[in-house]
């Protein structure tokens, strides 16, 4: 798989890797870039929107930029001004565009995710901020008692998902259930396993 920079939050992982994605004139997506080692042999593949200036015949010119996500979404397109960029480093010259491509991602796409999911009643979520806290006050005093009650905290929460995972699996559909998760299937099938103790791929 070609290398870029991405980014996930640390609920919905790889179900939303978000990343800079280029656009070329024709409104197509560029094949990765494959820049060779000078040996002959290997060689390094890459999509990060940065290597897309034109200057070699391996890296076509973009035409625009817009962040993207695993699950198919696309953010808004944020076209380049190559009068102005002239022979400046892409990634210096169009670094601003960057940063609204990655916001786009952050402050509208996943924000989006988060409020499609099954809704969390707040006592919970309050509780589970006050223990997060709780912890963290308790890691200054006591790293060893912050690991142990991390410990604690992992295991209720596999104990208290256990069946849940199970009607969870008997009641509803794989698609009902990674939209209440806002994960892919595939994430939905792998974490319903985890807590229910099953098999992924029974």
């Amino acid at each position: 798989m070609a290398e870029r920079q991405t980014w996930t939050t640390d609920e919905f992982g790889s179900s939303h890797e978000g990343s800079i994605g280029v656009l070329l004139p024709d409104g197509t997506v560029p094949q990765p870039a494959h820049f060779p080692l000078s040996s002959g042999g290997g060689g390094h593949t890459t999509s990060e929107w940065s290597v897309y200036d034109g200057r070699f015949s391996l890296t076509p010119r973009a035409h625009a930029l817009r962040a993207v996500c695993s699950c198919g979404w696309t953010g808004t397109e944020h076209p380049l001004d190559w009068e102005q960029i002239g022979e400046q480093d892409l990634r210096a010259a169009a670094w601003d565009l960057a940063e609204e491509c990655e916001t786009e991602w952050w402050d509208g796409h996943t924000v989006a995710v988060e409020k499609s999911a099954v809704a969390v009643p707040e006592d919970i979520t309050d509780l589970l901020r006050l223990v997060s806290e709780k912890i963290e006050k308790l890691a200054r005093q006591s790293p060893l008692a912050a690991v142990r009650a991390a410990r604690l905290l992992e295991v209720t929460a596999v104990r208290s998902g256990y069946w849940p995972a199970h009607d969870v699996r008997a009641k509803a559909s794989s698609d009902e259930a990674a939209a209440a998760f806002g994960l892919n299937e595939d994430d939905t099938r792998y974490l319903l396993a985890r807590l229910g103790d099953w098999n992924p791929y029974s």
